[in-house]
């Protein structure tokens, strides 16, 4: 069984914000919800890198969900280690969130994750619908 790593008042977010428990915190304990795409993206990363899959799933448009996801196996072999937002476009219920996520496997250089998500606003909530890899 995997442990989830845990972050704490005194530490800065995962995605690069704020103290935790004032950026992606109360996203994550479900005290509220994201009020853009973008918070609703560096919340997503900041789950994948403390290993809540939970989370990104239930942040994932059920119309594109997959059935599961086990972050277990990325947690075990490295980890997610700085983000960079490049861009946040919005249209009344859509919006592209741009990024540069890295990650270190255990071995081995560090790698970039470029990615161009898209998100939709339902009634008053974000959810990630798709990304593209690499865009040109």
């Amino acid at each position: 069984m995997t442990q989830k790593k845990k972050a704490t008042r005194a530490h800065t977010c995962p995605c690069g914000g704020s103290r935790f428990e004032d950026c992606c915190g109360p996203l994550l304990h479900g005290d509220r919800v994201a009020g853009s795409a973008e918070q609703l993206m560096r919340s997503r990363y900041t789950a994948y890198a403390l290993g809540l899959g939970e989370y990104v799933m239930g942040t994932w448009h059920p119309g594109t969900r997959p059935a599961t996801l086990d972050l277990s196996v990325e947690q075990s072999q490295g980890k997610w280690i700085g983000l960079a937002v490049l861009a946040h476009r919005r249209e009344v219920d859509r919006a592209e969130v741009e990024f540069v996520a890295r990650y270190k496997p255990a071995q081995g250089p560090a790698t970039r994750l470029h990615e161009l998500s898209r998100f939709v606003l339902e009634g008053e909530r974000w959810w990630y619908v798709d990304g593209d890899i690499d865009p040109s």
